[in-house]
């Protein structure tokens, strides 16, 4: 059995990719500093609590597991946040990248899984987005991943580190089995806010713009089960393992939903209507979102199973009715 190192594994897509490793015959030993993930999150795995900002703590995971790879999911994440206080999106997630790379050299390790996102491209020239689409991120958040990224190229190039760099779309819902599910705070992302917002258990739901040149005006994105994007993982893990070169990878469905269609959607799920309030574009959204998948279908073999809305609303609805 292979042990992989899991950086951030007690958050929302690295606790559902702790359980499909699990699933698939690894070893993972997460190592959180359970800033903003969970303990309970990771079941029955191996847990080491750590910041990947002490090069020491994380230097001695490395040389003591027996680690075959590593895959990094620990970073701030909040795009409205990183132009508040750039700084802080600079010091944490380079650095702690940095102190992950130096340590995965030191320790022998080979492979490198990186979570990389959807914000590198910047605004969209072109739709769905392939991986050759150029690379202009337009907030400090999407700067960090690819400055990571182009990192990753010369780690390769000088050192022989090869990588998987998965760069997401939307993540959503919540683990099939009811075990895990999407619990950030505070919370910015649609599914759960729209779920909070139908149940009386959270504000009505803000609409960020309804002039958009779509179809019903609102923002159209591409929303991907987290169970699908932790499946990709095993794959990328799987890819390195078997002596596959570097890739940057979408994980996408190349299929949008507009907000006003997730609302629908989630009122038919739940039975009542989405308290809702219009408000402006929020600066560089862009009209619509969307994924090529095919090179993570050519590459990875990935198959979705879960990321159509519906499935995507009701794991996501059963998790919040369980008062999670």
């Amino acid at each position: 059995m292979k042990s992989v190192l899991v950086a951030g594994g007690a958050g929302y897509i690295g606790s559902h990719t702790v359980k499909e490793l699990r699933r698939a015959g690894f070893r993972p030993v997460v190592f959180d500093n359970l800033s903003s993930g969970h303990r309970d999150a990771v079941g029955g795995a191996d847990f080491v609590e750590g910041d990947l900002r002490d090069p020491v703590a994380i230097g001695r995971v490395l040389k003591t597991g027996d680690i075959a790879a590593v895959l990094h999911f620990a970073s701030l994440i909040q795009v409205g946040e990183s132009y508040v206080n750039p700084r802080k999106y600079y010091l944490q997630n380079l650095l702690t990248a940095l102190n992950l790379l130096e340590a995965t050299l030191e320790a022998g390790v080979r492979g490198f899984i990186f979570s990389s996102s959807a914000a590198v491209y910047g605004l969209p020239r072109e739709t769905p987005l392939r991986e050759d689409h150029p690379v202009d991120p337009i907030n400090p958040y999407g700067r960090t991943k690819a400055m990571v990224e182009e990192i990753l190229r010369d780690y390769d190039r000088a050192y022989g580190l090869r990588y998987v760099s998965l760069r997401y779309f939307n993540a959503a819902g919540a683990d099939p089995e009811g075990e895990l599910g999407e619990r950030h705070d505070p919370e910015t992302h649609l599914i759960p806010n729209v779920l909070r917002a139908v149940s009386g258990h959270g504000p009505a739901l803000s609409v960020f713009g309804t002039d958009f040149p779509t179809p019903d005006g609102t923002a159209i994105r591409d929303y991907i089960h987290v169970t699908d994007l932790a499946a990709a993982h095993v794959l990328a893990l799987r890819h390195l393992l078997e002596g596959g070169g570097s890739e940057i990878i979408n994980l996408g469905t190349n299929r949008g939903y507009s907000v006003l269609e997730v609302v629908a959607a989630a009122e038919k799920i739940a039975g009542r209507p989405v308290p809702r309030e219009e408000k402006p574009r929020r600066e560089g959204d862009p009209p619509v979102l969307l994924a090529s998948k095919e090179k993570a279908e050519r590459v990875l073999g990935w198959k979705l199973r879960f990321s159509d809305l519906g499935t995507i609303l009701e794991t996501a609805w059963a998790w919040h009715r369980r008062g999670r």
